[in-house]
């Protein structure tokens, strides 16, 4: 059986700072060029909406994980020392919901750590094992990086638009 593999051809152009990078995002969105993806070593501030990416729904994951912690902490502990072991210690009743609250908190906490960190990697095709496609190494170290998709934007337009918004480098990939 053969293994079909979407290959994408991209040109891409590097950039030495974020400021830089926001204009020439700005730019290509007034010219009404389609970006295929933008890249950068950190959290650019104000990217997103230029972009016009929604916000993340990973906190109402963490919610929904943090809930289900707070949920099998306090109905375990309900069942543990009302039923299945039910001893009077220290003079507290067998349900004793202030005596629950410190464990509440640290599985709440737990679940939604373990809960976001593994839905964030699944969203993200990350973890053990997966071999994802860079356009450079200097993307994840110092380098912006705005590409094109060169089936959507010709060579010609995509060079002229990143000499005319200062990219320091100008390359094309197969992704």
């Amino acid at each position: 059986m053969e293994n079909k593999v979407n290959h994408t051809e991209v040109i891409y152009g590097l950039y030495n700072d974020e400021e830089d990078l926001l204009r020439a995002v700005k730019s290509a969105k007034q010219d009404h060029l389609e970006i295929y993806d933008v890249y950068s070593p950190f959290p650019v501030h104000g990217l997103d909406p230029i972009l016009g990416l929604e916000e993340s729904r990973l906190h109402q994951a963490g919610f929904i994980y943090g809930a289900l912690g707070t949920l099998t902490a306090f109905l375990g502990m309900t069942w543990i020392f009302t039923k299945d072991w039910p001893i009077i210690f220290g003079g507290k009743p067998y349900w004793s919901v202030p005596a629950f609250i410190p464990i509440t908190f640290e599985l709440t906490v737990l679940f939604a750590a373990i809960g976001m960190t593994v839905t964030f990697y699944i969203v993200n095709g990350l973890g053990p094992g997966v071999v994802n496609n860079h356009l450079d190494d200097r993307i994840t170290d110092d380098k912006f990086c705005i590409a094109f998709d060169k089936s959507q934007v010709s060579s010609e337009k995509a060079q002229s638009f990143f000499k005319s918004t200062g990219a320091s480098e100008v390359n094309s990939k197969t992704i």
